[in-house]
């Protein structure tokens, strides 16, 4: 332990002594770490960020999407399909005994959205009762519209956080007031939770902006807003699974019986969370190997430029070597002295690394607003592939310094 920390003291005071080589040695450790740590961790955070979208749309749920057809095909395609309307989602109930829950949104198209206090440029959303609880959405202050509300047509609306401020910026609770929709007034009885989400699309998939838009209940928009003659009654189904089926294989049934009802046009998409979730961790997954390894280009090359000061040191200590061998020293403690040198300089590099790299996550995350997530095993990583690149490269000049004849080495010059 002793010899340990002598050799440790004398690395740092050679570092020390030639500080310009030593910070030269350290450049490529330094981006070789920082890079590691920022690339792992702005990785983990997108990993994290669009699983929990994904999860938000419920991994035992499916999701049945209009497709967005040009008008002449759209004219074509009505003569044999009406597109996605309540009927389907009657019919998937009745035939498909896996099925639980259903709900189905219309995305309303909105040339007026105000109230008596300000305007919104926020979208409006026809939904049934069960989207709240099929999409984890939740109330901040007043409550959800039911069933009631929804069968006897009532001119309700639950609204997000964000329309609330621009409909009425100087009022503390909106519940109760009075909103416009195109012609039709709505009173709000809930405001819904705000979810800060820095994304809000994944693989096409919209999600995440509840708190820009306004949600009225469905039959209440079929019952008192005025619609286009192609219009399709609903353009997304939302179904919730039981646990007896698996999600990629419901979607197959699904299917099935949706072309039968629809004349065998192809005028929607079934979105199965799980397989998102897949093909999103599949994706990361990739993009981190990818990056870790240009970052360990970097490592390589901090290796490589340690080797050769190592290399150049053995030449510099020469003499040194010798009286060390001629004083008693084994061939072990002048190996074992270099390579914590090298070893050292590797650590050195690895903890500036490490400042660097968290600085970089913070001001990509600040300029790109990208998302971030910490790993221990990240910083653990990128430290430990760290010090083995010091040791492996420094082992040769290592060896070369205990090698050297002690003889020799005190007659040169």
């Amino acid at each position: 332990m002793n010899s340990i920390l002598i050799n440790l003291r004398h690395a740092l005071a050679e570092m020390m002594h030639h500080k310009l080589r030593t910070l030269l040695t350290l450049l490529g450790m330094v981006f070789g770490v920082g890079a590691v740590i920022a690339m792992l961790s702005i990785g983990e955070g997108a990993q994290a960020e669009a699983t929990r979208l994904i999860e938000k749309m419920g991994l035992r749920n499916l999701v049945i999407e209009e497709k967005q057809l040009d008008m002449e095909t759209l004219k074509e395609m009505r003569e044999d399909s009406l597109g996605l309307n309540m009927n389907d989602i009657y019919a998937l109930q009745k035939s498909l005994p896996f099925i639980e829950q259903t709900c189905g949104e219309k995305t309303i198209k909105t040339w007026s959205l105000f109230s008596s206090n300000g305007n919104s440029n926020g979208s409006v959303k026809a939904i049934s009762p069960n989207c709240f609880a099929m999409s984890n959405l939740q109330v901040d202050g007043g409550r959800l519209f039911g069933d009631a509300e929804n069968q006897s047509y009532e001119q309700v609306a639950v609204i997000g956080s964000e329309v609330a401020a621009e409909l009425f910026p100087d009022t503390e609770s909106v519940i109760g007031e009075r909103i416009k929709v195109n012609h039709l007034w709505l009173t709000i009885i809930g405001v819904l939770q705000k979810d800060e989400l820095s994304k809000n699309e994944i693989q096409g998939i919209k999600l995440g902006a509840e708190h820009n838009q306004v949600f009225i209940p469905i039959e209440t928009a079929f019952k008192r807003l005025k619609w286009d003659t192609l219009e399709s009654q609903l353009d997304t189904i939302r179904l919730g699974l039981d646990d007896s089926i698996k999600p990629q294989v419901a979607s197959v049934a699904i299917d099935r019986l949706l072309k039968r009802r629809h004349g065998n046009i192809d005028d929607y998409n079934i979105v199965v969370p799980a397989s998102l979730l897949n093909q999103q961790n599949q994706t990361q997954q990739i993009f981190t190997i990818v990056m870790s390894s240009i970052a360990g280009i970097s490592l390589l090359v901090g290796g490589i430029g340690i080797m050769n000061i190592m290399l150049a040191t053995v030449l510099e200590r020469t003499k040194e070597i010798g009286l060390l061998r001629a004083l008693g020293a084994r061939k072990v403690d002048i190996k074992n002295q270099f390579l914590i040198e090298s070893a050292t300089i590797a650590a050195v590099g690895a903890v500036i690394g490490i400042v660097m790299g968290i600085i970089l996550s913070f001001l990509i995350q600040s300029f790109a607003d990208w998302p971030v997530a910490w790993s221990l095993f990240s910083i653990v990583l990128a430290v430990g592939v760290c010090l083995l690149t010091g040791v492996v490269f420094g082992y040769y000049p290592a060896k070369q310094a205990a090698e050297l004849d002690p003889i020799r080495a005190l007659q040169k010059n």
